[in-house]
C-alpha cells in the first residue's frame, strides 16, 4: 500500500480546503460561471436514468418552478438502455411543470459508456445531474467540472481511494473555477436538521463527547436475479449493480453514507481512524453471487478523541433502524429535534432549490464537492477497516493505490468477480487496478 503524502492529500489540507468551502456558502452575489445570464434559463441534462436519476430531473424543475427560474430538461444519458425510455416517461409525465419543461429532441438522447461525455459537450447545457452508479462517479464529476458546468451530484461519489482522489482534484478545480455543485445528501437542506444542528453548533448540549449512526434496513436486492444468457460481464454487474462492489461501494457506503454525513456534519470534521467488523450472514451464497457483504458495525474516531459507534445491515425481516444521535456534556439529540415550525420543503427539492439559488446568484453559494467526498470517505475508511480486519487511519487509506475499478470497461471485457473480501488482507486487495 503506497502512503506517499504526494499522491493524495492530506487531512490537514483536506480540511482547510473543505473549511474554505464552507465559509464561502454564506457569500450572495452574481451568478456564476456557467449561467446563462442573458437568457436567465437552465438547460437540464441528465446522466444515469435510473429510478433516482429521473426523480432528480422532475426535483431540478420544480425547484427552479419554485425559484421563478426557467428551465428545461433538454438531455438524458444512460450507459445502458434506459435513456429513450426516460424521455418518453418525462414528455408524457402526468405533472405539468414536468411534461411543459421537458424538451428533448431525438438527437439529444444518449447511449453508452461515453453517452456522458456526450451529454456534456453540449455547450448550452449549464446544469448536470449526475445519477449513474456510484463506481462512474468520479470520472463524469471530472468531466463534468472540466466543461465548467453547474452540478447536482448524487451520493456516493466514489468507491475506494483512488476514485476518491480523482474527485477530490475535481472538487478542488470547481472551487476555483466558483461552480456551485450540490449533492445528495439531502438532509444537509432539511429544514429539521439544519436548525437542529444549528443550534448543535451553537452549544445546545454543550461539548460533544459521543455519537451513533445506523442504517439497519432491508436488502435492496431480495434475490439476485439469473443471468441472462449471452450477457457479457459488464452489462450483467452494471444491471446488478448493487451486488457487486466495484459498482456500488457496499452498503456502508452506498446508503449509510447518509448517517455518516450527519455526524460529520456535527463534528465539523471526518474521523481520523476506523476499527470495523462485519461479513455476510443473512445472504446465501446461492442466492447473492455478488461480492459485497450484509453487514458493517465501525468504531470511528475523530481527532479530538470522540467516537462514533456506526452500524450498517440489510438482512429482511429483522427490526429497523435508520437513525443519528450524539450526547453532549449538556444533553442528547437525534440531531433533528431542535426544529421549529415544523417541516419545510421536500429536502429532495429543497436541495436543488439551494443549488439554484447559488448559480443565479440569489443565495448563498453552494459548493458541496468535498464535503461529500469526505463522507463517502469515512464509509469507504470504515468499510476497508471492516474487510482487511485491522484498524485504518484516514490519510493512509486515501494516499494508497487501492482501486475497483475495472482496467477494461468495455462490453466485451471479461471482468471476472473478486473474492468476497474476508478479513486478514488477503493479496488481492493490494493489487493495484489502473484508474482510467
Amino acid at each position: 500500500m503506497d502512503t506517499k503524502r504526494t499522491k493524495g492529500v492530506s487531512r490537514r489540507d483536506f480540511l482547510k480546503t473543505a473549511a474554505a468551502a464552507t465559509a464561502s456558502a454564506t457569500l450572495v452575489g452574481a451568478p456564476r460561471p456557467g449561467y446563462v445570464a442573458e437568457s436567465g434559463s437552465l438547460k437540464i441534462g441528465l446522466i444515469g436514468c435510473g429510478g433516482r436519476g429521473t426523480q432528480a430531473g422532475e426535483q431540478a424543475l420544480r425547484a427552479a418552478e419554485i425559484c421563478g427560474v426557467p428551465a428545461q430538461l433538454v438531455a438524458v444519458a444512460d450507459v445502458l438502455d434506459r435513456a429513450q425510455g426516460a424521455a418518453k416517461r418525462y414528455a408524457g409525465s402526468s405533472n405539468k411543470t414536468v411534461r411543459e419543461n421537458t424538451k428533448i429532441s431525438p438527437d439529444m438522447i444518449f447511449d453508452g459508456l461515453d453517452a456522458y461525455k456526450k451529454l456534456i459537450a453540449i455547450g448550452d447545457i449549464n446544469y448536470i445531474i449526475l445519477a449513474t452508479h456510484p463506481g462512474f462517479r468520479p470520472m463524469h464529476f471530472a468531466a463534468a467540472v472540466e466543461a465548467k458546468k453547474q452540478i447536482f451530484t448524487e451520493k456516493p461519489v466514489g468507491v475506494d481511494p483512488v476514485g476518491i482522489r480523482q474527485f477530490m482534484a475535481a472538487a478542488r478545480k470547481s472551487e476555483e473555477l466558483k461552480l456551485s455543485v450540490v449533492a445528495g445528501t439531502q438532509r444537509r437542506h432539511q429544514k429539521e436538521y439544519v436548525e437542529t444542528i444549528k443550534k448543535l453548533h451553537e452549544g445546545a448540549i454543550g461539548e460533544i463527547l459521543a455519537a451513533r449512526a445506523y442504517w439497519q434496513g432491508s436488502p435492496v436486492i431480495n434475490q439476485q436475479k439469473p443471468r441472462p444468457d449471452g450477457m457479457g460481464d459488464l452489462e450483467w454487474q452494471i444491471r446488478d449493480w448493487y451486488s457487486h462492489l466495484w459498482i456500488c461501494g457496499d452498503n456502508i457506503v452506498e446508503q449509510h453514507v447518509h448517517n455518516l454525513d450527519i455526524i460529520n456534519w456535527v463534528m465539523k470534521a471526518h474521523p481520523v481512524s476506523a476499527a470495523g467488523n462485519g461479513g455476510r450472514a443473512w445472504k446465501r451464497a446461492a442466492d447473492f453471487l455478488g461480492n459485497i457483504w450484509d453487514n458493517f458495525s465501525v468504531d470511528y474516531e475523530y481527532e479530538n478523541g470522540v467516537h462514533m459507534l456506526s452500524m450498517s445491515r440489510h438482512w429482511a425481516d429483522c427490526p429497523g433502524n435508520i437513525s443519528e444521535a450524539v450526547v453532549g456534556t449538556k444533553g442528547k439529540s437525534n440531531c433533528h429535534d431542535m426544529g421549529s415550525g415544523g417541516p419545510g420543503e421536500n429536502p429532495y427539492v429543497q436541495e436543488h432549490v439551494d443549488l439554484i439559488n447559488s448559480i443565479i446568484g440569489k443565495g448563498p453559494y453552494q459548493n458541496e464537492a468535498m464535503q461529500v467526498a469526505e463522507t463517502t470517505f469515512t464509509g469507504i475508511l470504515g468499510r476497508e477497516s471492516a474487510y482487511q480486519g485491522k484498524s485504518l487511519k484516514w490519510d493512509e487509506l486515501l494516499n494508497s493505490d487501492l482501486s475497483y475499478l475495472p482496467k477494461d470497461l468495455s462490453f466485451e471485457a471479461k471482468i471476472a468477480l473478486t473474492p468476497i473480501p474476508h478479513p486478514g488482507a488477503p493479496k488481492w486487495f493490494k493489487v493495484p487496478v489502473e484508474c482510467l
